[in-house]
């Protein structure tokens, strides 16, 4: 309607001031109701065709769009492992700090998990100690070992003397006696390789096996503090009606949700129509005004333009897919972010908006090279988005008046 009365002051207007005033028709006697189509015929005309163009260029170049949101993230309250809920320290809608503990799950057997590692530790310790006396008797049995080859071997030794000289040894006797110095040498042998086994369990079995109930003491602890559930970030506790011993199951039963502290309160998120997608650049100059936040102007930025139209995302299953089935009308996903910190300053997460963005041509405009008619139709572009602008007020005047009045809140 704006742009209709814009149009007809610079086409119906004039054709009507030259009928008056030139060839002296007056309205209620040349100019009726019935004749109105003949004597205007060419404002008329001009009007609609300029009408039509002038709305095409503000809505082509100077996008609007009533897909706007301040959308936010929760997150999902759900402990890593399925549990019986023991004990609950917060309630709905709690403000909690990010890691403040938020519910405890029953950790009985977790805490007997971690007990037992903690006594196989304590044995390895004492089985150290053990092996250590066990060593301390092994040298003692090596030296008595080596007491007794020495032994046998002076003796062999000296039997084997009078057995040269001819003295009244028989060679049974020497060959007994060296049975028996064979027999000590392999009972040292053994007694050295009993030692050998006592110091390889010493300096490697038991540390390994240290090491292995440490790592199942930490292994238990960590399975502990599962049972332990946390906030992961700073927000507010919603939906969250936990009692204890209620199941909470990792897969079809979560807690509650946590809406981070300042999840929505930075950007608004945007659907533009899929023709505005060779329009839409990062950096252009956009306005929005929210129902949450009304006679409100924010003036904002394109951040980020998706570069694909989430309606037409394909997931693989079992079936073929028809392309009618997916193939509907999706939107251009734009990020704006307020020109200024703070802009967005109470306005509720979730709030739906209304945005306007604004085709800027300076750039262009500045080039040398332009020519003329291309440097009149960008300045007339750049020109008609004050006509959107000054929609957007109108509709945040009116915003709360449709909200309250007209729609029946």
């Amino acid at each position: 309607m704006f742009e209709l009365i814009l149009c007809s002051m610079l086409t119906v207007l004039p054709d009507y001031l030259f009928r008056r005033y030139v060839q002296g028709k007056r309205i209620g006697r040349e100019i009726t109701l019935y004749t109105m189509w003949y004597e205007l015929r060419w404002g008329i005309t001009a009007c609609l065709l300029l009408t039509v163009s002038l709305i095409t260029l503000i809505f082509y170049y100077h996008p609007s769009t009533k897909n706007v949101t301040a959308i936010f993230r929760t997150v999902t309250i759900l402990p890593e492992t399925t549990g019986r809920v023991a004990e609950v320290f917060v309630g709905v809608n709690a403000k909690v700090e990010s890691g403040a503990p938020l519910f405890r799950l029953d950790s009985s057997e977790q805490e007997a998990a971690r007990e037992t590692a903690q006594r196989r530790i304590a044995e390895t310790v004492a089985e150290t100690t053990v092996a250590q006396t066990e060593l301390a008797a092994a040298d003692g049995l090596i030296q008595q070992a080596q007491g007794a080859y020495q032994q046998a071997l002076d003796e062999l030794a000296t039997r084997q003397e009078l057995l040269r000289r001819r003295a009244d040894v028989s060679v049974r006797e020497v060959e007994r006696l060296q049975v028996v110095a064979d027999g000590r040498k392999g009972g040292l042998d053994a007694s050295v390789a009993n030692k050998r086994t006592i110091e390889t369990k010493l300096d490697s079995l038991l540390p390994a096996q240290k090491a292995s109930a440490e790592a199942a003491l930490a292994q238990a602890q960590v399975e502990l503090d599962k049972t332990l559930v946390r906030a992961g970030v700073a927000g507010t506790v919603q939906q969250f009606t936990l009692r204890p011993g209620d199941i909470v199951n990792t897969m079809i039963r979560p807690a509650g949700i946590l809406v981070p502290q300042e999840a929505g309160r930075g950007a608004l998120i945007a659907g533009f129509g899929q023709i505005e997608a060779q329009v839409m650049k990062k950096g252009m100059i956009a306005e929005a005004t929210c129902i949450g936040k009304p006679f409100t102007i924010i003036p904002m930025v394109v951040t980020e333009v998706q570069d694909v139209i989430a309606a037409g995302q394909l997931r693989p299953t079992d079936q073929l897919v028809d392309v009618r089935q997916i193939a509907q009308g999706g939107t251009l996903t734009v990020f704006l972010e307020p020109l200024y910190p703070g802009l967005l300053a109470g306005l509720p997460p979730g709030s739906s908006c209304i945005a306007n963005a604004y085709t800027n041509n300076h750039e262009a405009l500045a080039a040398k090279d332009i020519g003329t008619a291309e440097w009149m139709f960008l300045h007339v572009v750049d020109a008609i988005a004050i006509v959107h602008a000054m929609i957007l007020r109108i509709q945040a005047l009116l915003l709360p008046v449709q909200t309250l009045v007209l729609g029946g809140h």
